[in-house]
């Protein structure tokens, strides 16, 4: 007969700085070969150190600790009470919307997510060998407790690998599904051996691209660790600025977040910088995973055709070949990555509202959004650049 499982305690902790790196990494990243930069201790602080995930900007820390009787810490949970919904790439102002109308308050709620990042990866996060299952349901049902404590509207945790998903949905926990587009890595020794498995007017359309692109005596250079200096944070800021302010209104991210992310974590960054006679025109900022690039940030003070795409895009390939990593996540949405050989992946998120009626209208909504995300996914992958006899395998 096994024996019975020990009773967990949850606490909630109002910062990072109170649970620590070795806790909160033992949890998130114990396998270096699949580490995630974005689940690490050090980018969820820097948020908050640098004042981009704050009460203030509305992302109000409330992270999730479960322990076992002697204090040992089995598991951690990213978690955040929102007055908004920006900033998190899972859209649900339609549902505010709606409740709101009807007289109900949809703000404040909480979510599980990495602010600003729209990036795949556990969110009820276990420490190493430990039983993973019990784990994530005692961090989703203390979760779901505390919107009831709260008194909020409901519980969103974003981008969860399918798995995940697939353990913890069902019942009051609403699936929703989208779509990103993803690179992977099919052995290729070289940009060429990509280029190989395109069809033909495929191939030929990204060769020219990249010619065009360099055509105004362009290059581009890759700098990471040591090498990311504050002159060049401070090119990145401006670039990063002119973007988030024309896409969201205003940028999400201080200037102190990215010295503070070239401080902690340099060696998981790469800046991708395009120059013309000496001069950085455009800027790209990745993070690089165990076996992932995540393509992050862009922006450029010259517009030349395709520069946008190549520094973006066929650069991010290069350097993924080049160092073995097996996928470039290039973002949300962006039809027009398909073309350039990134192709659809599904991501998946969880739902539990608190009001009933809210609750079964939600997921009425979500059972025909899910079948028309399959849909377009197999649409779209019928569409890909790729020779019809080239398979890739899905990216986590």
């Amino acid at each position: 007969m096994n024996a019975p499982a020990q009773k967990l305690t949850l606490r909630v902790h109002s910062s990072m700085d109170t649970i620590g790196r070795e806790i909160w990494d033992a949890c998130a990243n114990p396998d270096a070969s699949q580490h995630n930069p974005f689940l690490s201790y050090d980018f969820l602080h820097a948020l908050e150190e640098s004042g981009c995930a704050t009460a203030e900007t509305g992302w109000m820390p409330q992270h999730l600790v479960a322990e076992d009787k002697s204090g040992r810490i089995l598991g951690v949970m990213p978690l955040y009470l929102k007055s908004h919904s920006q900033g998190e790439y899972v859209f649900d102002h339609g549902w505010a919307n709606a409740y709101e109308q009807a007289g109900g308050d949809y703000y404040p709620k909480l979510q599980s997510s990495i602010p600003f990042t729209p990036v795949t990866g556990a969110r009820m996060l276990v420490a190493p060998g430990e039983d993973t299952a019990r784990i994530e349901a005692a961090l989703l049902n203390g979760a779901i407790e505390l919107v009831r404590q709260l008194g909020v509207s409901s519980l969103h945790i974003t981008f969860l690998p399918e798995e995940s998903w697939r353990r913890n949905g069902g019942g009051v926990m609403l699936q929703r599904t989208d779509q990103q587009f993803h690179w992977l890595n099919d052995g290729y020794g070289s940009f060429d051996d990509f280029l190989g498995a395109l069809a033909s007017r495929k191939r030929k359309a990204l060769k020219k691209e990249r010619r065009e692109a360099v055509s105004a005596g362009g290059t581009f250079e890759h700098i990471t660790g040591a090498d990311i200096t504050e002159a060049y944070w401070d090119v990145f800021f401006e670039f990063y600025q002119d973007t988030g302010s024309r896409k969201w209104g205003h940028p999400y991210l201080y200037r102190e977040f990215f010295s503070k992310l070239g401080e902690v974590m340099a060696d998981r960054v790469l800046l991708i910088m395009a120059k013309r006679d000496g001069r950085i025109i455009a800027g790209a900022l990745n993070m690089i995973g165990g076996d992932t690039l995540y393509g992050r940030y862009w922006g450029a003070t010259e517009y030349h055709p395709y520069l946008h795409f190549e520094t973006c895009y066929y650069q991010a390939i290069d350097f993924a070949i080049a160092h073995g990593l097996r996928c470039v996540e290039a973002g949300a949405q962006g039809e027009h990555k398909l073309a350039r050989g990134y192709m659809p992946q599904t991501t998946y998120s969880l739902h539990y509202i608190a009001h009933p009626g809210l609750r079964r209208a939600v997921s009425a909504y979500l059972r025909q959004e899910r079948t028309a995300i399959a849909h377009e996914v197999e649409i779209l992958n019928e569409m890909g650049p790729f020779r019809k006899n080239t398979d890739g395998d899905a990216c986590g």
